[in-house]
């Protein structure tokens, strides 16, 4: 019964979110025009007609759909619903600040500082609403795949906690071993709403991605590396043969020269406008215990270079006197008051806007391994020391939709999807979507000691 509800409304999705998304931009608009009439408008003597109403109204539906595209507030069902309200409320604090301070350039005057706050309160208050309406009825359309959970190794124990996390999206009905034969497996997938192909043998892969497609079963698979570099590749048409060209050379010079003017002159506004935040946290570090405000440690950038990375000290002074490099876990005692405070909103983080100035990393690009630690990973997985095709970065691909307990080859697959698919907007993207995980506290978590003894693993 789940099964025919779906797949009568599957052909229908798109238009649903389109009108889903249509609704949650003119309920935005419309309060925000009320507030303008209201208003904004009164306060500030900024008065237009018709024509002028329209292009105020027309520039605020492109911010609200420029930020709420790019954060995922319209992604209702691909992310969770917490992740999908918070992405919400991101663009319209982002949008209404900078209509702020447009509004204030238009009147030569800033408007009633209440207005705002109170505009930005109700809309919130509209969108958690509609969000919590529109995401029973997309549930109710659209009930959890159940899936069938094919593995060749226990990387789907991994996958699987991740998996109930979303018991929105997909439901784990079955799982087989890949051992038990490939037209077993697919005869048992005919019985599901897809299945979900986990680390397995690419022999076995291939097969049964063919079977399936040709039974128009819907399939779902981890990447590989190999499939990374290859989905990445450029066709071409000489013969009539299909050819995929994969150069495989990093960045071009180009991408290169373009990619340094974004880190100087991005880099250089954001070391003004952080300034007072800096001076700030150096002193709250020193009157904490006295020692050094900036922590320097050698970490790697492209291709091995060895450099040495500044942050802001957010642990205890000799925290690692025994010499042994190790990450930071759960809870760790090493990390001061103060520190917990700098990492959680990423602030240890802004010196190296100057590593960024002297050419040592980018503003975005893997993030930068410590040699003790690379070189473990590189022992287990050796082409982890691909990630350093390109410069180590301020932020990243992995940073981004990885966390900070993300296992090393999930990181290597994250990286490598970066530098293969690289462009000048790519980074753009990346530095816009930063700000949305600066407050996500799993991207900022220390890595537990479970995942600590795994990290090195084959994952």
């Amino acid at each position: 019964m789940e099964k025919y509800k779906r797949e009568k409304y599957e052909r229908f999705k798109k238009t649903i979110r389109l009108l889903s998304s249509s609704v949650l931009m003119a309920m935005l608009i419309a309060i925000y025009m009320i507030f303008w009439y209201k208003q904004i408008s009164p306060s500030t003597g900024v008065w237009y007609w018709r024509r002028g109403n329209w292009a105020i109204a027309a520039l605020y539906g492109t911010l609200i759909f420029f930020f709420m595209n790019m954060y995922g507030g319209f992604r209702l069902g691909d992310l969770e619903k917490g992740q999908v309200i918070y992405s919400q409320i991101l663009s319209i604090i982002i949008v209404n600040f900078i209509t702020y301070l447009q509004i204030a350039l238009l009147a030569y005057r800033f408007p009633d500082l209440w207005i705002f706050p109170a505009l930005t309160l109700c809309q919130i208050i509209t969108v958690v609403l509609w969000t919590f309406i529109y995401g029973k009825i997309y549930q109710h359309l659209f009930p959890p795949r159940r899936l069938l959970l094919v593995y060749a190794n226990d990387n789907a124990i991994r996958l699987m906690d991740k998996l109930k996390r979303r018991k929105d999206r997909y439901q784990i009905a079955q799982t087989a071993d890949v051992a038990i034969g490939e037209d077993l497996v697919v005869q048992m997938a005919e019985h599901y709403d897809g299945v979900m192909l986990c680390d397995i043998p690419t022999m076995s892969r291939n097969l049964i991605l063919k079977e399936c497609f040709e039974r128009s079963i819907r399939v779902y698979m981890t990447p590989k590396i190999s499939d990374i570099l290859v989905r990445a590749s450029r066709e071409l048409h000489t013969f009539d043969t299909p050819i995929l060209l994969s150069p495989n050379n990093g960045l071009s010079l180009e991408q290169r020269l373009g990619k340094r003017c974004l880190d100087l002159t991005v880099s250089l506004l954001m070391l003004v406008a952080v300034s007072p935040i800096m001076l700030l946290t150096a002193a709250a570090i020193k009157l904490y215990d006295g020692g050094d405000v900036i922590y320097k440690q050698k970490r790697l950038t492209v291709n091995r270079k060895e450099f040495y990375i500044y942050k802001f000290r957010s642990m205890k002074m000799n925290a690692e006197q025994d010499g042994i490099a190790r990450l930071a876990s759960e809870n760790d005692d090493r990390i001061t008051p103060v520190g917990k405070i700098i990492r959680m909103t990423r602030i240890d983080e802004l010196p190296q806007l100057i590593n960024v100035l002297t050419g040592d990393m980018s503003l975005v690009g893997p993030r930068p391994e410590r040699p003790e630690i690379a070189l473990t990973y590189e022992n287990r997985l050796p082409q982890f020391k691909c990630r350093l095709k390109v410069k180590s970065g301020l932020t990243g691909y992995a940073q981004i939709y990885g966390k900070y307990n993300t296992t090393p080859y999930d990181k290597l697959k994250l990286d490598l999807t970066y530098i293969q698919n690289y462009s000048f907007i790519l980074d753009l993207k990346l530095l816009f979507l930063t700000v949305k995980i600066l407050f996500m506290k799993e991207s900022t978590e220390g890595i537990t000691e479970t995942a600590k003894n795994k990290a090195s693993r084959i994952e």
